[in-house]
């Protein structure tokens, strides 16, 4: 047994070696996009052999080292394309030596033009790559098309997915055609979590993304260290933030979010339902342990206030279950995530799926909407997003009757919610303009944290 734990501690030493010197090579390379770049010189810096530096980038980054360079490049020139930065100008400067041979290489690397990805708001700043903080790996659709064969679908045309609230690509998941969806992991329990809670969901009636066997009958594949599973696709059209504001009378808006409400409403009872092995979040302990501490880090100035209403918030938790109600719940009801047809409707990415206060998921969706809709000096659009979040539990309250430690929770959960989002933006250097424009929507939460109580309570 020694000996095998050695041998396995040998082996995840070498990993982290081989992570560490790749990611040097991502940092040299982001900072000499402009320049030439040697694969030999990466490899020499790296101490490795050619050969066995082609293998290990491509084991770390999912994809070959030069269609890494080259999707850097290009992803860095569409970003200053959609700043009004000249076309050949760019071109020029990341080592193409037309626009035509940029536009080619960006059609081939994204499979459309650059003006349809300027168009659809997707040109948005790249950050650098964190090997360390990257749950999911980056995926070629060469990568994609070789894994769907297990499915008798590599014809099919995969083509990436896009969030529409903020036009962020998504990282984890491709269209296959019209009708499927290739999601991927390197985590085992969360595909296995997911795959089982869409089945789980699927049995008390809700539409739902479930998984597709292979042709030999598996659930899943497993290919260099990333579990793949396929999913079918629900269509519909997803609920947008901005049209939240943009109904012609009072009465629609007010109509329409409210029907948000009852959706989740509709969700938080068949989710009372299912039975499933999830997460176990005690949003209590999580305030003395690490939200109240950070936040305070991060909001020096109104350490007192959060001091006092997270305390007041976990004062609510002794109360009890059925004052606060726990069960398990969507955890992420972004507006994108749900999909509205004709006759139904459905929510899709249960992957963050947890057991917590049911609370949390109308308030998250009222934060979610918030966040998409921002505007630190629209007061008029501030104001108006107040009404939209206690439409959102009006409307959930007339399906899943809250109780009154509830409505006395929900602008307390707001503010938690809201420091969760702020800190792990804070955290991520990807993700710094998200963090800047949380951090003033805690601000103005905490500002403006009156109006959010409700007269029930």
């Amino acid at each position: 047994d020694d000996v095998e734990s050695r041998g396995l501690g040998d082996v995840y030493k070498r990993q982290m070696e081989n992570r560490s010197c790749i990611q040097q090579s991502l940092d040299k390379i982001e900072a000499e996009l402009a320049s030439e770049i040697s694969v030999n010189e990466l490899a020499k810096k790296a101490g490795y052999s050619l050969f066995y530096y082609y293998h290990i980038f491509q084991k770390e980054v999912k994809m070959p080292v030069m269609q890494y360079i080259i999707r850097r490049r290009l992803l860095h020139g569409i970003y200053e394309m959609s700043q009004g930065e000249k076309k050949i100008d760019i071109a020029l400067k990341y080592g193409f030596l037309t626009y035509a041979g940029f536009y080619k290489a960006f059609v081939r690397e994204f499979s459309c033009t650059p003006a349809e990805y300027i168009a659809s708001g997707r040109a948005k700043k790249p950050h650098p790559i964190k090997l360390a903080e990257r749950k999911h790996c980056m995926m070629t659709h060469k990568k994609v098309s070789e894994i769907v064969k297990h499915w008798g679908l590599e014809k099919e045309l995969v083509s990436d997915i896009f969030y529409e609230g903020n036009g962020e690509r998504c990282e984890n998941a491709f269209f296959i055609g019209d009708d499927f969806v290739l999601k991927f992991t390197s985590d085992f329990d969360e595909m296995q979590n997911h795959i089982n809670l869409a089945k789980a969901l699927e049995n008390v009636g809700l539409l739902t993304a479930v998984s597709v066997k292979t042709n030999s009958g598996e659930e899943y594949v497993f290919d260099s260290g990333i579990y793949f599973y396929l999913t079918r696709r629900i269509k519909g059209k997803a609920v947008t933030a901005q049209s939240f504001y943009t109904d012609a009378t009072t009465t629609n808006e007010e109509s329409k979010v409210r029907f948000i409400g009852e959706i989740l409403g509709q969700l938080s009872i068949l989710l009372k339902d299912v039975q499933m092995q999830a997460k176990e979040i005690n949003l209590s302990n999580d305030i003395s342990e690490w939200i109240l501490p950070k936040g305070k880090e991060l909001f020096p100035e109104h350490a007192l206030f959060l001091q006092k209403k997270l305390n007041e918030l976990k004062g609510l938790f002794n109360r009890g279950d059925d004052e606060l109600p726990r069960q398990i719940i969507h955890r992420d009801p972004n507006p994108s995530n749900i999909l509205m047809t004709d006759k139904q409707w459905s929510i899709l990415d249960f992957d963050l799926a947890e057991r917590n206060i049911r609370i949390y998921d109308p308030c998250y969706a009222a934060t979610a909407i918030l966040s998409e809709s921002f505007e630190a000096s629209n007061d008029q659009k501030l104001q108006k997003w107040c009404k939209i979040y206690k439409n959102i539990l009006y409307g959930y309250d007339s399906v899943a009757k809250l109780t009154k430690t509830e409505w006395k929770a929900a602008p307390y959960v707001v503010l938690a919610n809201q420091l969760v989002c702020t800190i792990w933006f804070s955290q991520k250097e990807q993700y710094q303009e998200l963090y800047e424009i949380n951090k003033k929507m805690t601000w103005w939460i905490i500002e403006h944290f009156d109006q959010l109580r409700f007269e029930e309570d």
